[in-house]
């Protein structure tokens, strides 16, 4: 179950007008909080964010699964599976939670270290191309113009 804060932040960024992604990236962030606090650990960063997403798409984040062919068909329909639960608003069965926290407090905490997000964040950009990180980042300096505007006037 996410924080009432993480809610209250991608909700904020939802009425700002940001990307499903960006409103999403507080779920991830707060996954990487938890395993960093060692409420429960992760196989991977890739991992990690994988959980954060689900999160998110499973309180109703309109994050639609990722296409075919770009992850495993497996991860594809259980990422279709979370935003029909996120749309429907179903409740997560207790038992399935609590089997799940226990299967990740046997994972390690490395996942989350500095280090390894540094290296999936870099084995992650090396597959894009240099436009789409340079229309990446347009996009970004755009976001942060705005933001920074609307954040002088309040």
């Amino acid at each position: 179950m996410p924080e009432k804060k993480t809610i209250r932040r991608a909700r904020r960024d939802a009425a700002e007008g940001k990307a499903p992604t960006t409103q999403a990236g507080e779920f991830v962030k707060e996954e990487i909080e938890h395993i960093r606090k060692g409420k429960h650990g992760a196989r991977s960063t890739k991992q990690a964010i994988a959980i954060g997403l689900s999160k998110a798409r499973r309180a109703g984040v309109p994050l639609p699964p990722p296409e075919k062919g770009t992850v495993s068909e497996k991860t594809r329909k259980s990422a279709e599976s979370a935003f029909e639960k996120g749309q429907a608003h179903e409740p997560v069965s207790p038992k399935r939670s609590e089997a799940r926290e226990k299967a990740l407090k046997r994972e390690p905490r490395t996942a989350a270290s500095h280090a390894a997000l540094s290296r999936q964040a870099k084995s992650a950009a090396k597959k894009r191309s240099a436009g789409q990180r340079s229309t990446a980042a347009h996009k970004a300096a755009a976001t942060r113009k705005t933001t920074s505007k609307s954040s002088r006037t309040k």
